[in-house]
This record gives C-alpha cells, structure tokens and sequence, in this order.
C-alpha cells in the first residue's frame, strides 16, 4: 500500500480505513438522529435518515474537493452564516419534534402526526437527514482537517484523491448507518407496545437537537 495507493495520491489507505472505522462508531449527532428514528419509527426510517447523512456528505466531499470548504472556513462571513443558519434550523427542527411528540398524546399509535402519507414522510426524512448534516459546521471541519492528511502532497490530482476518499468515507459510514438503523428498528414493536416510551424518545430527540444548534452557535471560526 506504499507508492502513493498505486499512484492515486493517497497515503495509508490503511491507517484511513481504520480511522473511518473508528469515527463510524464513535456516538455523535448522526448516529443519534438514526437511532432516534429507528426506534420511534422502524428500520425503515432509520435509513432513510442515514440516506439524507450521507447525500449531506457527498456534498461537503464535493466542497472539500472542488476547494469551497476551505474558502468557507476562512471567511467569517461565510462561516458565521453557516453556523448560525445551522443552528437556527436544528433548533427550529427540535422544537418542531417536541410539538408533535405533544400531538402524539392525543394520538398514541400515531407516531409521526404531522405526515399525512408514507411517502412524504420519506422524503421529510430524508431532508432533515441531509439538513442535520449540511447545516453542522463541525463537519466542515472535519473535512478541513482530516481528508487533506492522507492525500501526497505531490498528488498528480488532489481533488480527484479527495473525491475517491470521500466515496470511500461515505461508502463505509452508510453501510455502518444503515446496519444501526436496522439493529435499532428490530426492537421497534415492543417500544410501538409502550407509546409513553415512543413519546419520551421523541422529546428527547427534540431536546437534543435544540442543545446542538445552541452549541453550535458556540463553535468557534478557526484561525
């Protein structure tokens, strides 16, 4: 695995993976939103929300690649705009999630009140999972700081390395998203048996997703 990755420009392909590995399963605001969804909702919408995850990754890998991110993370008013728009949407999202987990006592077995049909409820899915992703401008920095690492620094195409590690990345996180999202699913039934579960887990969800957008209207430009 020397040589560049076979002349592709990309260093410890295999120090990559492992690190990919390891982000995968380490707890965050993604795994959480999946989770939540899944248990609330079935497998189902689970993945649909790892679906929406990972079209937000694509975009940012396509930013990182094409050298936007960074022109973002260097401007403060680009930057200010993102974070505070990002925080404005999950906190927004949240408090939408509490209103219909208040709509869900009135009407227990319904679990998602505000979707008329299966279909939009796919789609709103989706959306929030992309939303989530696209508006958290950690991921930004993330993509700043980590992909550049393992890209040569005499790479006859950088943004042609940057782009396979992103598909690579998003490759691996879907996989481990959408086998979250069926593990958690499996054990839907009995938490749909307890509608006072499924009513706490959207609360919290809602509760959560205010907390983030507070703390990341905290986040700080890099210098």
């Amino acid at each position: 695995m020397t040589a560049a990755f076979f002349h592709l420009g990309i260093v410890d392909p295999g120090l990559f993976l492992l690190a990919v590995l390891l982000l995968c399963v380490t707890p965050g605001p993604d795994t959480a939103f999946i989770v939540s969804r899944s248990l609330a909702q079935g497998a189902r919408a689970g993945a649909l929300s790892a679906l929406g995850i990972s079209l937000g990754c694509c975009l940012h890998c396509l930013l990182c690649a094409f050298g936007v991110t960074a022109l973002i993370a260097a401007s403060p008013g680009a930057f200010v705009i993102i974070k505070f728009g990002g925080a404005l949407y999950l906190i927004f999202l949240g408090v939408r999630i509490l209103i219909s987990a208040r709509r869900m006592v009135a009407s227990a077995n319904a679990v998602l009140a505000l979707e008329p049909s299966r279909r939009r409820e796919g789609v709103a899915l989706v959306v929030q999972g992309f939303a989530t992703n696209v508006a958290n401008p950690k991921v930004i920095l993330f993509f700043i700081a980590f992909f550049p690492q393992f890209v040569a620094s005499d790479s006859p195409s950088k943004t042609f390395s940057l782009l396979l590690l992103g598909a690579l990345f998003i490759v691996v996180a879907t996989l481990y998203n959408v086998a979250v999202a069926w593990l958690s699913g499996s054990i839907t039934r009995r938490i749909r048996a307890v509608p006072r579960f499924s009513l706490w887990l959207e609360r919290g969800l809602g509760a959560a997703f205010i907390a983030l957008g507070l703390r990341i209207a905290l986040i700080r430009q890099p210098l």
